[in-house]
């Protein structure tokens, strides 16, 4: 059977609990009785008939805790997975819907070349195994925002498994004492998403958007390796850093292109697996460790007091802090998987085995995916740790603030879809969404002839996703290309008054009205005691202000440079001597906190223009003669 035709396109603090902790008691590879299958609504940890705790016996060990994660992370790609439809977030409700999305009669799916590379790319940054061949599955489910009744996914045979994932925990009260600890990636396979439930409480209707029905997804089942909130929050957080450096996904929470679902048990160590339960939906790494250690203290509860654990689906009230139920698990859900008839084996290639004179734009290399691969987060803290000797949380820092990925291209705009010969052209918007795309003959027969032809290559889609705002990172490494200033100063800079000038103000960083061209200039006037640091945080403020001035343009108007002459600088001193002989007896007495008053008065005497270390050297000089 022929590969399926192809179109481009393009610190946590630890949670004080009585009797759990994020031990190492079940780390000892896959704990018994485990397993992950990575369908939708189905934990990756064992189900298990109830169990009630025992009677607690005297001396007998903590309580374990055991945590998987199921992530959904939406592609970045102009168009949805199997249609032409355009991607965009906050479009118009029904406004993005081809007739596929929509699943009316005679429509087929075309499959999306850029979503397969995203999913290749995740994999091998992953350390997965790439599946030369994976096969696509239909999986029914009724729900109203799913037009079809079912999901295409990849059940039987997923495109990339078995990788791992590297993340770094505190584990001490010190920021510098961290470890290194690997979850296991058991799968990774494209799958569709859905469209929206949006629920009108006021008019006791459910309105539905199918924008997001169709939009490419990428399914990560990690296993349950990790034992509380700290560590499978940190884990996301790294996921979210490779992703976003990949390219693959911008992976933003808050627009929901990275939802998490939580599967948590417990157990005494050395017993079997307790029963699970999972949290669905989580679209907060701050919310995702709050539920998971809640949810462990919640089962830990139950079970000391006699209770029993259900097997139940639950969600997390951020409002009250809490996990509520939502619907039990108990009886197993048939979701009816088959083959998908449509969509024939996906083969994927490497350089040893492409076919010859096989058309490169049907067909995918693996080598040549692996080659584009960027340098990862982790990489990128150890080569920021050696090349600038900064410490490794500040490495973290400085990572773990950034935003998307830079260097793409735009995206088009939210007015224009791209159209088969890779051009860009105004959309349809006279009437919304199915009805718009009828109410012009000329986009209603261009989208039945690509949806109809099976074997035809879709939409050119290569553009990537616009940034979201230019990394600290590299704000970072741009002030450092343009300072003589050393790195660690730099680095002290950045971290401190310009982090926390951006926090302040709730800003992002490319909404900084401080350029990285400004702070190295400042940075300059600092490291050649053209003024002095107290100086240099004023200079800074007024750059903050966005008055359109230079650092030197302001160290001249406010006169702000240090003073450079040896001899006025000594007969200051002398007059300040002379005019507090108090504060000199203090000194002399043994208070060498009296020698700051006297460096305070001479900075005032020079209008701060006098440099602190040079005014302490020459007071000390003076007194000790």
């Amino acid at each position: 059977m022929a590969a399926p035709m192809l179109r481009w396109c393009c610190p946590g603090r630890r949670f004080a609990f009585a009797r759990v902790g994020c031990g190492s008691c079940h780390r000892r590879g896959p704990p018994t009785g485990s397993t992950s299958n990575g369908k939708r609504g189905q934990s990756s940890v064992a189900q298990q008939p109830h169990i009630t705790a025992q009677k607690p016996r005297k001396g007998e060990p903590e309580w374990a805790a055991v945590v998987g994660l199921e992530i959904h992370a939406q592609i970045a790609s102009n168009s949805k997975l199997f249609s032409g439809s355009q991607v965009c977030f906050a479009a118009p409700p029904n406004s993005l819907v081809s007739f596929f999305d929509a699943s009316l009669p005679g429509t087929l799916p075309v499959l999306n070349r850029r979503c397969v590379e995203a999913a290749v790319m995740t994999g091998l940054a992953l350390d997965c195994h790439i599946n030369r061949k994976s096969l696509f599955d239909r999986k029914h489910y009724f729900y109203a925002d799913l037009p079809a009744g079912y999901q295409i996914t990849q059940q039987r045979l997923p495109i990339a498994v078995n990788g791992s994932l590297a993340y770094s925990v505190y584990v001490g009260r010190k920021p510098s004492q961290m470890v290194t600890r690997t979850v296991r990636v058991k799968q990774i396979q494209l799958e569709q998403d859905s469209g929206k439930s949006l629920h009108d409480d006021l008019r006791s209707q459910t309105l539905i958007d199918l924008n997001r029905a169709g939009i490419g997804l990428l399914e990560l089942v990690l296993e349950p390796d990790m034992s509380c909130g700290e560590e499978a929050a940190t884990a996301v957080r790294e996921l979210q850093l490779i992703l976003q450096a990949l390219g693959t996904s911008q992976a933003n929470m808050a627009e929901g292109q990275l939802r998490v679902d939580a599967n948590i048990s417990v157990h005494r160590p050395g017993e079997p697996l307790g029963i699970r339960t999972e949290v669905k939906n989580l679209n907060s790494a701050r919310f995702l460790a709050k539920a998971i250690d809640y949810e462990i203290q919640r089962q830990i509860n139950e079970l000391e007091n006699g209770g029993e654990i259900l097997n139940e689906t639950r969600s997390f009230d951020f409002k009250l802090g809490c996990t509520v139920p939502m619907r039990d698990k108990e009886g197993k859900q048939d979701y009816r998987f088959m083959p998908e008839p449509n969509l024939p084996p996906l083969l994927l290639y490497d350089s040893g085995s492409l076919p010859s004179g096989a058309d490169p734009q049907q067909v995918i290399n693996i080598d040549q995916l692996r080659e584009r691969l960027p340098e990862l987060p982790r990489v990128t803290r150890q080569r920021l740790v050696q090349q600038y000797g900064m410490l490794p949380e500040h490495s973290c820092v400085l990572l773990g603030e950034s935003g998307s990925p830079v260097g793409f291209p735009p995206r088009p705009s939210q007015n224009e879809c791209v159209t088969n010969n890779g051009t860009s052209q105004p959309t349809v918007r006279g009437a919304t969404g199915l009805a718009g795309m009828m109410g012009k003959h000329r986009v209603h027969v261009q989208i039945q002839d690509h949806l109809l032809r099976r074997n035809t290559p879709l939409l050119s889609d290569t553009q990537e996703p616009s940034p979201n705002e230019v990394g600290l990172l590299e704000f970072f490494q741009n002030v450092i290309k343009e300072t003589r200033a050393e790195p660690k100063k730099v680095t002290s800079w950045v971290l401190n008054t310009f982090l926390g000038f951006l926090k302040q103000q709730n800003l992002a960083v490319s909404e900084s009205p401080v350029t990285p061209s400004a702070l190295a200039e400042l940075l300059d006037l600092l490291d050649r005691k053209a003024i002095s640091a107290p100086a240099a945080k004023q200079v800074f403020e007024e750059l903050w202000r966005n008055e359109g001035k230079t650092p030197a343009q302001i160290v001249a108007e406010k006169k702000l440079e240090l003073l450079q002459d040896p001899e006025a600088l000594e007969q200051l001193c002398r007059s300040t001597l002379e005019a507090h002989p108090d504060v000199v007896m203090d000194l002399k007495r043994g208070n060498p906190r009296a020698i700051n008053k006297l460096i305070g008065l001479v900075r005032k005497a020079t209008l701060g223009r006098a440099d602190p270390t040079a005014i302490k050297e020459v007071l000390e000089r003076q007194l000790s003669s």
